[in-house]
């Protein structure tokens, strides 16, 4: 009797226990992910006719061409030959698309996770010619507006995740139990994420290659290709244009954010330091040395003897201080701070024949003689514009802002004046 009597009370406590784990129904808003099928998105490279910009990117010019990235969207086309009258000739859709370099007849760019290489020989008929699949570390977009809600969870196996959408979940939940909605293949996701983060731990006097602004993470030497992520240094052999080769991956640092080439060197702008490799073997780039500064966002651009490196602070960029700071690098091995110039907001910089160009955001464009770079001298100063990052070439300087493409005219840093605009559409306000 006394063993029965226990499994009774025993049995009451059981049913009171699961009275207490009542199940409802919770209800909340959350951001979900919207994927395209992976087929879908490995034929979703196309061109349409030219559209507006809405919201610029990267910069890059190439035979009387320029090339503007419109944040994750792809490419716009524009034709330069007469600098005062740019002309739009078409968009290059181009899902997830931040970077871009161009050889020959050539484009490369970024798709998401994969690279993509296209034929501009005939600028009105471009077309996808090859693709390296998966080749780049799995980045997602940012929200589509910043409403303070929580990411929802992203399955891998669903596609490629292109966007995102505000929806209500409803999830019958048991009252006692916590929800963690912000999750990546089963462990816990930042929801700062932005665009480009690492998830898991690309004799007829015409150009061979183009030039990039100094925010680019891909660019060119002899037949190879470099793109950095946050982390690592891929080398591709493009000795066939169109079959990229992966030769190389290798791990160089920290918050890795920018690369320049220079006289067979390879300068990489990181949230510590600026790194320099040796590219006198392409297919084999050598560690040189490293500049550290203090934590910041930080472009490269290199002339003659000296480096010149922006630091941005404030966001996840790090110090409250912002400056341009100038590196005496005649010595490679030792890389040495010559001076530092104070700024309020810096982004790229680009430097020609000893004019220093260097975008201080909502400060503006500002213009420096650099014949003495422990000496800037500041010789003029646009700061009716939002600068974020430019171009210097042959009397042209191409800079695209918060207000679209500027172009200007100048002939050393003293003479500089406005050529054209190309203004951001309202859309993008």
């Amino acid at each position: 009797m006394k063993t029965v009597r226990n499994l009774l009370i025993t049995g009451m406590l059981v049913l009171v226990f699961t009275g207490c784990q009542e199940k409802v129904v919770d209800r909340y808003l959350v951001n979900v992910p919207v994927y395209m099928d992976r087929n879908e998105f490995k034929n979703s490279v196309k061109v349409s006719g030219s559209t507006d910009i809405v919201s610029p990117g990267k910069i890059y010019f190439k035979d009387d061409m320029i090339f503007i990235n419109e944040a994750l969207k792809g490419i716009h086309v524009i034709d330069n030959s007469d600098p005062s009258a740019p002309v739009f000739v078409s968009f290059i859709e181009i899902p997830g698309n931040v970077d871009m370099a161009i050889k020959d007849s050539i484009l490369y760019a970024d798709s998401f996770i994969d690279l993509v290489a296209l034929n501009i020989g005939d600028i009105h008929n471009i077309r996808e010619v090859g693709r390296v699949d998966s080749i780049f570390p799995y980045s997602l977009p940012p929200l589509t507006e910043e409403n303070g809600l929580p990411t929802g969870t992203v399955d891998a196996n669903a596609g490629i995740v292109v966007g995102w959408e505000t929806k209500e979940i409803e999830e019958e939940v048991t009252t006692g139990n916590n929800r963690f909605p912000v999750l990546w293949d089963g462990g816990f996701y930042a929801e700062d994420t932005y665009a480009g983060s690492k998830v898991n731990s690309t004799s007829d006097g015409s150009m061979s290659v183009g030039v990039a602004g100094s925010m680019a993470r891909f660019t060119l030497n002899d037949n190879f290709l470099y793109t950095v992520d946050q982390y690592n240094l891929k080398v591709f052999d493009i000795d066939e244009l169109s079959s990229p080769l992966l030769v190389s991956d290798e791990y160089i640092g920290w918050g890795i954010e920018t690369i320049f080439p220079y006289r067979n060197k390879l300068f990489f702008g990181s949230q510590t330091g600026m790194i320099i490799y040796g590219i006198s073997n392409p297919a084999d780039p050598v560690y040189i040395s490293t500049y550290n500064h203090v934590t910041s966002c930080d472009p490269v651009v290199v002339e003659d003897n000296y480096a010149y490196v922006t630091l941005r602070a404030g966001n996840l960029c790090g110090e409250a201080t912002s400056q341009l700071d100038v590196i005496d690098i005649s010595n490679i091995q030792s890389p040495q701070w010559v001076q530092s110039y104070p700024m309020q907001e810096p982004y790229g910089l680009g430097i020609d024949n000893r004019t220093l160009f260097v975008c201080d955001g909502p400060a503006g464009l500002k213009v420096y003689n650099a014949e003495d770079p422990g000496n800037l001298v500041k010789t003029a100063w646009f700061s009716d514009v939002r600068a974020f990052d430019v171009i210097p070439y042959n009397g042209i300087l191409m800079m695209i802002g918060e207000g679209g493409l500027y172009q200007y005219s100048y002939s050393g840093s003293d003479s500089i004046s406005l050529l054209s605009q190309i203004p951001i559409t309202s859309q993008g306000k």
